[in-house]
């Protein structure tokens, strides 16, 4: 069997649904779909798509330290925002990470998110090379 590390950021909501933030089964990483929330559950950059994503993506980036990848192993991102015209912020805030690593993305709008004050949702896809 093929060892399984699950990390845990704490979110109350995380044992409650029955998920990991992200998961490590060999060489495969996968991050959850991450809101702008706080440990304790309280939204970050309310009213702000760019400070919401940055948000999410250092909280994306801890979660795969965790399970010893970086953000250069990120293969895919999914980004689902609530509405289209937050694409700027938000792909700016996605540029300044990934920029130099581009990995495959798509940025789709959704209807909602858990709590009407998420506006972006971010999930990715690494590999691990060593």
């Amino acid at each position: 069997m093929t060892d399984r590390t699950l990390v845990s950021t704490g979110t109350p909501w995380e044992k409650y649904v029955g998920y990991s933030r992200a998961i490590r089964v060999g060489s495969i990483v996968e991050v959850a779909g991450t809101v702008a929330a706080d440990e304790q559950g309280q939204v970050v950059g309310c009213g702000d798509p760019y400070g919401q994503t940055r948000f999410i993506l250092s909280k994306i980036e801890r979660a795969l330290k965790q399970v010893g990848a970086e953000l250069t192993d990120v293969v895919r991102t999914r980004i689902y925002v609530t509405n289209m015209a937050y694409f700027e912020g938000v792909g700016r805030a996605h540029g300044e990470v990934f920029g130099e690593i581009r990995p495959a993305s798509t940025m789709v709008q959704v209807s909602a998110l858990a709590s009407p004050e998420f506006w972006v949702e971010i999930e990715v896809s690494a590999i691990v090379s060593n």
